[in-house]
């Protein structure tokens, strides 16, 4: 089969390696499609705990080609997707229970191989269902699930107001997970009008274009946007940006939630005012990927509590992978990036 491999950061091509055969437990997967994210931008510089030789890849969508002895959930030809996210069970935070908090945690397409190739291999239960849901939907599951983790970790009040700053993938669905989820009115902000246009087409109460580079212009326009006046219950910094992420705490209502959503490098500082987060009682929480919410994830994707349509718009084969990657960094046209093998 044909499959990304890189050797190092930055270091990659397109080979011909053997296709993986099933184990015992173990399920061959036909790639369709797999989505590209900012992960892997990071895990293309080395960061986010890339591991070489490596294949990436973690959004796919695709159809059982194999089973392993043992395996009894699927069938042959049945359309998948695939939890890439696999904590170790072992350690205190796994034994008990907090398995997103895992200390060796191991990730498919970052320290194991991934789906930029067209077939891969993998454990039976990271392996969920996706049959007769449209391919550009499927492949949103892994993203979606992000942000259901978001979701829970945030607890909405009923009632509640939210700004999500970042209009990309899964910022667009976070913020429809944040409505069905209980707040009122929900606020997406960015700086790039057409998917601001997306965002109100997915439901968004309200669309604000900002410039990452004004800070004190962002925080004027976005408090007067807010249904209220005076900020949002909910503040979600939803794009890695630290000049993104300086704003939140000026935004947040008395007694509010700042969600640290995006993904910056390790050594980035985003600041605040201790004052005025103890004065005000304002709660700051992280959301780091998922473990557990595929399952609610694919419900509310089939119930339509969270839409795709019209995020995806480029396309590119393994061939083309360099270009995907600068597409996604560099082209202000795009917004979700997949690769079709």
């Amino acid at each position: 089969m044909r499959a990304v491999r890189y050797t190092a950061p930055t270091e990659f091509e397109v080979v011909e390696i053997q296709t993986p055969q099933p184990a015992a437990g173990q399920v061959l997967i036909k790639v369709i499609q797999t989505g590209v994210c900012g992960t892997d931008l990071h895990l293309h510089h080395g960061d986010f705990d890339a591991k070489f030789p490596m294949i990436p890849g973690h959004e796919v969508v695709g159809t059982v080609a194999a089973l392993g002895e043992g395996v009894t959930r699927f069938s042959i030809g049945e359309q998948v997707t695939v939890n890439p996210n696999l904590p170790c069970g072992l350690c205190s935070y796994c034994l008990s229970g907090r398995v997103i908090l895992c200390e060796n945690s191991t990730g498919l397409g970052s320290n194991m191989p991934g789906f930029f190739a067209e077939y891969g291999c993998v454990p039976e239960q990271l392996v969920f269902s996706v049959e007769g849901m449209g391919v550009d939907t499927a492949v949103f599951t892994e993203p979606a699930s992000c942000a259901m983790h978001g979701l829970e970790t945030l607890n909405v009040r009923p009632g509640s107001t939210a700004l999500v700053i970042g209009a990309g993938p899964t910022g667009l669905l976070l913020a429809q997970l944040i409505a069905s989820g209980g707040a009122t009115a929900v606020t997406v902000a960015g700086p790039t009008p057409f998917k601001l246009e997306t965002a109100k087409a997915l439901g968004a109460t309200n669309a604000v274009l900002i410039d990452r580079n004004d800070a004190a212009g962002n925080i004027e326009a976005l408090r007067a946007a807010s249904p209220s006046g005076d900020g949002y219950d909910i503040v979600v910094e939803a794009t890695g940006a630290t000049t993104v992420g300086d704003i939140c705490v000026p935004l947040t209502r008395n007694g509010g939630t700042v969600l640290i959503y995006g993904v910056t490098r390790a050594d980035e500082v985003m600041t605040f005012h201790p004052y005025d987060v103890f004065r005000r009682e304002i709660t700051i929480k992280g959301s780091f990927a998922e473990m557990t919410s595929f399952g609610a994830t694919i419900a509310a994707l089939r119930a339509g509590r969270v839409r795709t349509d019209g995020i995806i718009t480029h396309r590119f084969s393994l061939d083309e992978y360099g270009t995907a990657l600068r597409t996604l960094a560099k082209d202000k046209t795009a917004h979700k990036v997949v690769i079709v093998p």
